[in-house]
């Protein structure tokens, strides 16, 4: 053990990046990092059993206060118990507060130093988030880490929006802090919070962030504001400098963020946690991930193979389903098509995560995750 906070144990380090291997412990268990988390918007991952998950090996799923306070309701999920008890899912959850997700609504919102005036976008109806009541919608579903409410800008953004989301950010974080530490668990497990750093590609708005946020005492923190627009290079530039100045003994979350690249990429800058949709979406659209590429199922090449989707289909921990047979229900319209493509994508994340920690505590990450993406990614 290297360094330890009561939310996190940071195992090893790597020697040639600052890629790191750690624990991250919750009620519902103890997570290892580097993890992905696959994302279930509203209690459930889209064309998956969440079980079906839990047997490849995923001990955390997202899912978001946002939809789920809109349906089903967390009075309804408090009234059950809690959003495990809803989903009779054992492991660990984490819940996003909703900015994103404010952010994405565009011009059905107001922002104000309040809080957030937004319409609902099932139907329309006019509701309020502010810092206290976020937190305690979070309460209400129960999630083992909540994160704090912020403002999420998009790019490009002009110093003066960046600045005074920034402000508001660190605002609203304190105010989520303050109902964290004085309102009670409503269930047997403690829950814990995240605050979330803003500052769009301006350094020294993300140092005043960081610089903020981390004198409170918050479990973890999230690297916010990205994915949004900006260059791949310019992402990777923000998360290197955020990364390097966040507490070494706390979990570092790259939201939103999922390429097999930017994940490598981001590992070896020093995050531990990450989250996007992109392998459940791109299952849905026909995309697999696989370990030997990507490729689109859809293809007329696949008609006659009898080869499994994944040659690696005993260490993904999945069905030897063939490439003919999961074409062919693409193209017949068949459910069963999605399922099957959406495990396949989420075997394929947790096999890259598992096998860069393993590589990280070997000392070899950066000689096998630069090998991996010459193979994977051979045009660039």
């Amino acid at each position: 053990m290297l360094v330890r906070s009561e939310s996190f144990e940071l195992i090893a380090a790597d020697k040639d990046t600052k890629a790191r291997a750690g624990l991250l412990h919750t009620d519902h268990g103890a997570i290892e990092t580097p993890v992905f988390m696959p994302v279930a918007t509203q209690g459930a991952i889209k064309a998956l059993d969440h079980h079906i998950a839990e047997k490849l090996g995923y001990r955390m799923l997202l899912a978001n206060m946002y939809h789920l306070y809109l349906r089903p309701g967390t009075e309804v999920i408090r009234a059950i118990g809690g959003l495990h008890r809803f989903m009779r899912w054992s492991s660990a959850l984490l819940t996003d507060s909703g900015g994103f997700q404010v952010y994405s609504l565009d011009e059905l919102r107001r922002i104000s130093d309040d809080g957030v005036q937004f319409r609902s976008h099932v139907d329309g109806s006019l509701h309020h988030f502010t810092p206290e009541s976020v937190m305690l919608h979070q309460r209400a579903i129960g999630a083992d880490i909540t994160m704090a409410f912020d403002e999420c800008i998009g790019y490009p953004a002009t110093y003066e929006h960046a600045e005074a989301a920034v402000i508001r950010s660190i605002r609203w974080a304190r105010q989520c802090l303050d109902v964290h530490r004085c309102t009670v668990f409503y269930y047997e497990w403690r829950q814990q919070l995240f605050a979330i750093i803003q500052g769009s590609i301006f350094p020294d708005l993300r140092r005043r962030c960081i610089d903020e946020l981390c004198s409170l005492p918050f479990d973890g923190y999230a690297i916010g504001g990205l994915a949004v627009g900006e260059p791949r290079d310019i992402m990777y530039e923000v998360v290197e400098r955020t990364s390097d100045e966040l507490p070494v003994e706390k979990a570092r979350y790259l939201m939103g963020v999922g390429t097999p690249q930017n994940i490598l990429r981001a590992i070896a800058l020093g995050v531990d946690m990450f989250d996007c949709v992109m392998p459940t979406r791109n299952a849905r659209n026909g995309t697999l991930f696989t370990t030997r590429g990507r490729m689109n199922i859809r293809n007329h090449r696949f008609k006659f193979s009898d080869d499994p989707l994944d040659p690696e289909w005993e260490a993904l921990g999945i069905e030897p389903y063939t490439l003919g047979y999961v074409r062919h229900l693409f193209v017949s319209g068949e459910i069963l098509g999605l399922t099957i493509a959406t495990m396949q994508n989420l075997a394929f994340y947790r096999w890259l995560m598992r096998t860069a920690r393993e590589k990280i505590l070997e000392g070899s990450f950066r000689q096998w995750s630069r090998q991996f993406l010459e193979r994977y990614y051979p045009e660039t």
